[in-house]
């Protein structure tokens, strides 16, 4: 269909982006998939009837090649992103700390830079970044993702009010504990150190995040949410959480 409205989600082979992929399909987007992983990202696109692309939003070639592709896009869903390790500012590893910055932070502004024109030009655009409790409440072991995150809230804002009076509404998600692969990746494939990260605890599902970006997503367009805190009712803080 001509006026479907097209979406793109940046990190769609799993978790957040992949149920982000599903949910905007069947809120009526025409939605366009993006991550390393193809195997992974034809499944998610073929359930949601979406259009799998090779994307690494830490190579600027990639993001080229993606958004060239693109004629027309009326909502961005940065949900790249990432954390890698959780040793003290004392020990940090400049490699994790370059690694999460190309991810979460320039992984962002090179895919908002790269498809702003046609977000303006689509008369009614929309981003909308998955930032982190992380970026706005910082916790010991947390120094490279909490700076990371909290610099994608500062890009988030800064857009906001470059684009003001332009056709394109800004938002920036901020989840608190979610069951991905998010701590998988952070333990460096530790599975066991991973899953008791949510122990005692109900944290969110990839869901439940899906369903507040389509939330957002679907406000009339006079409507911007400039940012949302998403927690669990088990967690209070960004360390801060009830165990049974």
């Amino acid at each position: 269909m001509q006026d479907q409205r097209i979406a793109v989600v940046t990190g769609a082979s799993s978790g957040i982006g992949a149920a982000t992929a599903r949910a905007l399909a069947a809120a009526g987007y025409s939605v366009v998939l993006g991550a390393r992983r193809m195997d992974r990202l034809r499944e998610v696109a073929d359930s949601c009837g979406g259009v799998a692309r090779e994307l690494d939003v830490t190579d600027p070639d990639s993001v080229e090649r993606f958004c060239a592709a693109l004629d027309r896009v009326d909502l961005l869903v940065n949900n790249a992103g990432g954390a890698i390790g959780t040793e003290p500012i004392a020990e940090a590893r400049d490699e994790d700390w370059q690694r999460m910055y190309e991810t979460n932070v320039l992984g962002v502004l090179r895919m908002t830079r790269a498809l702003l024109p046609r977000l303006i030009g689509s008369g009614d655009g929309q981003v909308i970044t998955i930032g982190s409790v992380a970026g706005r409440e910082s916790y010991r072991g947390g120094g490279g993702y909490n700076a990371a995150k909290h610099a994608v809230a500062a890009v988030m804002r800064v857009l906001r009010l470059e684009l003001l009076g332009q056709p394109v509404r800004v938002c920036e998600i901020d989840p608190g504990m979610v069951e991905t692969e998010f701590s998988v990746v952070r333990y460096r494939g530790d599975e066991e150190r991973a899953h008791a990260v949510y122990e005692g605890m109900t944290p969110l599902e990839p869901e439940d995040v899906a369903d507040a970006v389509v939330w957002v997503a679907t406000r009339p367009s006079r409507v911007n949410v400039d940012s949302m805190l998403l927690l669990a009712r088990d967690q209070a803080g960004a360390q801060l959480v009830h165990r049974r």
